[in-house]
């Protein structure tokens, strides 16, 4: 999209590079008062002008690639659990920890993370993502022996950390950086980053790493993968440290600037995320969003052995599917993306994509032990495409119901719900498919997925942020009309 520019007012204009039309030529923008003198003639609030710049795409893409190369691994020892167990000599349940810590670090970490975010902003939230999952990735490639299994566990431990100053991101940087008909689509090109890891994840560690009975082949290949994967952290790091930046020097919509106007020693980190635990429908979609998520990480960290289970020796094909889960997923992100911002329909979109994960998981537990992979293949993707296409329509909900609280916060707070319930479900689905098979197992989530889509239905769709864009526009509309009245008369006298 090109680079415009929207000035809520008849009286000035920005133009494309930036430059300030008042009518008696064109001056830097750098020279007019912004927001640090909000009053106008007669002592009304100015409005206050808004840019888009074309810096916002290269923005959201390098935190989608950062985002990929940290969720890549998040999956990468659970896809091939049964050679991980064999090289290192430990039980699957110790191997499910390897995904479950991501899970696990979140939760304490958050909080001090958001608090980080509102103070320091996204560039230093950035740059120590990148920086700890960088360090993580190049303790993985000391790991490459049987004996150090601790040393693999510490450098997914550095990865998991870094996973929490990237998770609940994507809704900040749409905020910061886009117009207000592209934040859902920035969202959801930032969550897309996340699921193509997670589908790398599923595709490429089964090819890249065979189940050979050699130990020294198998530590070769398991080298391969851990050397390429600290690359690729290592050229992000460096792109982050050049390119990402703090935020655009104009904000990009009138609720954007509201909220810059707000002077930083009125905002209280702990009095907005009591304000945040006293509002109901965001509570609603803190269990929905967790229980919806948790069950996502759950089918997505015991899949290898669901799909061993039924179809012995296909862990390519495991991977796959894994793979269909997700791009499926990314499809309905982006569709669901595009719908959210052409209709605003918030509530109805997420409970019906919510109502349509439940039928997935159903079908695909019913289709599983059929025998036919083909037929897995299928039921998966449809699986996919909702319950993953799920996770931008929460953040943005959230955003809308908690506006003008950090949109970092309260997309943390979902995503401590989600790791949580991710861990609760991971470990009960894996017993219970160690005892009952994967039948019972899957049986289990499709219960609190029911329990979700009913609890989703009883959010009240309290739209904050349109609201205030909407007010904010409805008086730019009356201004103009005023100073229109006012010339009108003027000319005519």
């Amino acid at each position: 999209m090109n680079e415009r520019t929207a000035v809520p007012s008849g009286d000035a204009a920005l133009d494309a590079k930036g430059y300030l039309d008042t009518g008696a030529g064109l001056v830097a923008d750098d020279a007019v008062p912004r927001t640090d003198d909000p009053t106008g003639p007669g002592g009304r609030e100015a409005p206050r002008p808004t840019r888009l710049y074309k810096r916002r795409w290269m923005i959201v893409l390098l935190f989608s690639s950062y985002s990929l190369c940290n969720s890549f691994q998040w999956i990468q020892y659970g896809i091939i659990n049964n050679i991980f167990m064999k090289f290192y000599g430990v039980d699957a349940f110790t191997i499910d920890w390897m995904s479950m810590i991501y899970m696990l670090t979140y939760i304490p970490f958050i909080f001090p993370v958001t608090w980080l975010l509102d103070k320091k902003g996204l560039r230093v939230i950035a740059l120590v993502a990148t920086a700890l999952n960088c360090a993580g990735t190049w303790i993985k490639v000391a790991s490459v022996k049987p004996h150090l299994f601790p040393v693999t566990f510490l450098g997914q431990f550095c990865c998991s950390c870094a996973q929490v100053f990237i998770l609940g991101m994507p809704s900040r940087i749409a905020s910061v950086w886009f117009g207000s008909e592209e934040v859902s689509t920035a969202c959801s090109i930032g969550v897309f980053g996340n699921q193509l890891g997670i589908a790398i994840g599923f595709l490429v560690p089964p090819i890249l790493v065979p189940n050979v009975d050699d130990m020294e082949e198998l530590a070769h290949h398991i080298s391969i993968m851990f050397y390429i994967t600290a690359g690729v952290a290592t050229f992000l790091f460096i792109l982050v440290v050049i390119v990402f930046q703090e935020r655009p020097k104009l904000p990009p919509t009138l609720a954007q600037a509201t909220a810059r106007s707000i002077p930083a020693e009125d905002y209280s980190y702990t009095a907005s995320i009591l304000r945040l635990l006293r509002n109901r429908p965001f509570i609603l979609l803190i269990i929905t969003y967790g229980l919806n998520v948790g069950c996502f990480y759950a089918v997505g960290t015991l899949l290898n052995r669901m799909i061993i289970e039924h179809y012995p020796g296909e862990e390519v094909n495991a991977g796959r599917i894994g793979l269909t889960i997700v791009i499926a997923g990314m499809v309905g992100s982006l569709i669901c993306g595009i719908w959210l911002d052409k209709t605003k329909t918030y509530k109805q979109t997420t409970l019906a994509v919510y109502f349509m994960s439940l039928v997935g998981m159903i079908v695909y537990a019913s289709t599983l032990n059929l025998g036919h992979l083909w037929v897995v293949f299928i039921t998966a993707g449809s699986l996919g495409f909702f319950m993953t296409g799920y996770l931008p329509l929460g953040f943005e909900f959230a955003v809308e119901l908690t506006y003008p609280e950090c949109e970092g916060t309260s997309s943390g707070l979902l995503n401590c719900s989600a790791q949580v319930f991710g861990i609760i479900f991971t470990i009960c689905q894996g017993k219970i498919i160690d005892g009952f098979g994967t039948l019972p197992g899957n049986i289990f989530l499709c219960v609190f997925l029911l329990i979700g889509a009913i609890l989703t239905g009883f959010i009240k769709s309290d739209l904050r942020r349109q609201n205030a864009n909407r007010v904010a526009k409805a008086a730019v509309s009356v201004e103009s009309k005023s100073i229109t009245l006012w010339v009108f008369f003027f000319f005519s006298f």
